[in-house]
């Protein structure tokens, strides 16, 4: 008998061995990082990469006639960041992991096995002295505890698919303020330039006067002074543009290099909104915003955390078969255990957890309302810099009139050339103004449209058809 436990002992030793070792089926592939090959990769980032040309083809087939592009409006860039960006590799990647959680939460609970080997020092001859039990032990669980699970994994889920989006949204954010301001300090440069020369031409023309005496050296002086600080504004321009084109690239997600060459196009100017439009966008950004459905899913995701908890004040049950073989004689036994709710029922855990419910559904609602501030804010920053790029507007054009009406009074001998050189000053000066109010305004047009989260392009057909437009598709 002694022999016959001996062999049942180590069979099931074995057999437990054997469950262990085939359940480790995943095998783990090692993948070092190395900041060597990851920086060479980046620097390797092109937009004239085959892999970047094979995914605008399959988003965005109508802007992409031709490879390489020879310009790239703010549309096309916008799906170059979506694919190199690295905010949006950490979202994709952050939204894969709740994706997981899906799977952890479907899962059922594993029984236990549980070997009790046991041996009779005074056990008289001719029994074995050797009494080994096995017990298992299934756990049941009450009141829809997985199912429960299974819900919050699949909301906190969606609140990491819409986190995605919302991260998509401030990408492209980034990239219109960037390339606005990589286009402004190319525009300023180029009035700045204007005004250094307008400048160098005065101060000569003064300079003349001053050898006739027909002026005083102070006059010369003001107007030496006037140059200097014009060209240490031009200066100053030059410096700042290669940065801000260096800031478009680190929102694409590419190197410097890598737009080199390349035109980049401003984004297309956006008229006001209709109050028909506006309305109409202001309600579908309620339903279809990414980050206040996020907010709403994770307030799904409280309710079902806190039924979940109410659930738990309902004890599980584990059943537990068991057999042990005493000196000869198979005894079978079968057990059944549940947690007594004596102390406590739970209250504390259902308390935190109604709790976060009541945080979760106050950030929804201070989420909603910073939303409707930020589109009615955006809506009004828009509408007042459309009126001063008007008013911008008509004193350029009454300064460029101006400078005509000199030049022509110039060939009829009514003019000086400092007159002319003065009104090319005055115009330099308004086309710079006017420059910074139309940016100002494409970057209200901008936050507008980025508060929406409804691209401008489909509002026409919203307000006309008072239909509901699709959500955003993920990047």
């Amino acid at each position: 008998m002694g022999i016959l436990a001996d062999r049942m002992i180590g069979l099931v030793g074995a057999a437990v061995l054997g469950l262990t070792a085939g359940c480790a089926t995943h095998r783990v592939e090692n993948r070092p990082l190395a900041a060597e090959k990851s920086a060479a990769a980046y620097d390797a980032r092109s937009l004239a990469s085959e892999a970047l040309h094979n995914f605008l083809t399959e988003n965005v087939p109508h802007q992409v006639p031709a490879w390489p592009l020879p310009a790239w409006d703010f549309e096309t860039l916008s799906w170059v960041a979506f694919y190199y960006n690295p905010n949006l590799e950490v979202a994709r990647a952050q939204w894969e992991i709740a994706r997981a959680g899906i799977k952890t939460a479907a899962s059922r609970p594993n029984p236990t096995l549980s070997i009790a080997p046991g041996y009779d020092t005074s056990a008289t001859g001719g029994l074995s002295p050797w009494f080994p039990a096995i017990n298992l032990d299934f756990l049941f669980e009450s009141t829809r505890k997985r199912d429960l699970r299974q819900e919050i994994a699949r909301f906190s889920a969606e609140s990491a698919r819409l986190a995605v989006l919302t991260v998509a949204w401030q990408v492209r954010s980034d990239l219109r303020q960037a390339l606005l301001d990589h286009l402004l300090a190319g525009q300023r440069v180029a009035s700045l330039q204007a005004e250094v020369d307008a400048e160098q031409h005065v101060l000569t023309l003064l300079q003349q006067r001053l050898e006739a005496g027909a002026i005083s050296a102070s006059e010369v002086s003001n107007a030496r002074l006037a140059l200097v600080r014009a060209e240490a504004a031009a200066a100053e321009a030059q410096h700042l543009e290669p940065l801000a084109r260096q800031h478009v690239a680190e929102v694409l997600g590419v190197p410097g290099a890598a737009l080199t060459g390349l035109q980049l196009l401003a984004p297309p100017p956006v008229e006001p909104l209709s109050p028909g439009q506006l309305a109409a966008a202001r309600r579908q950004s309620l339903q279809t915003r990414a980050d206040v459905l996020g907010a709403l899913a994770r307030y799904e995701a409280s309710q079902a955390e806190l039924a979940l908890e109410v659930a738990k004040q309902n004890p599980d049950l584990h059943l537990g078969p068991g057999y042990q073989w005493d000196q000869g004689d198979n005894k079978w036994s079968l057990a059944l255990s549940l947690e007594l709710p004596i102390f406590n029922r739970n209250e504390g855990p259902v308390a935190e957890a109604e709790a976060r419910r009541r945080e979760a559904a106050a950030q929804f609602i201070a989420l909603q309302a910073r939303a409707l501030a930020e589109i009615d804010g955006a809506a009004a920053a828009q509408s007042a810099a459309q009126s001063q790029v008007a008013s911008k507007r008509q004193l350029q054009d009454e300064m460029e009139r101006q400078q005509v009406r000199l030049e022509a009074r110039l060939k009829a001998g009514g003019a000086d050339q400092l007159e002319i050189q003065n009104a090319r000053l005055e115009v330099a000066a308004t086309a710079l103004a006017l420059a910074e109010v139309r940016a100002r305004a494409a970057m209200a047009a901008g936050r507008l449209e980025d508060a929406l989260q409804v691209p401008f392009a489909n509002l026409a057909a919203l307000e006309k058809s008072g239909a509901t437009l699709p959500s955003p598709s993920s990047p």
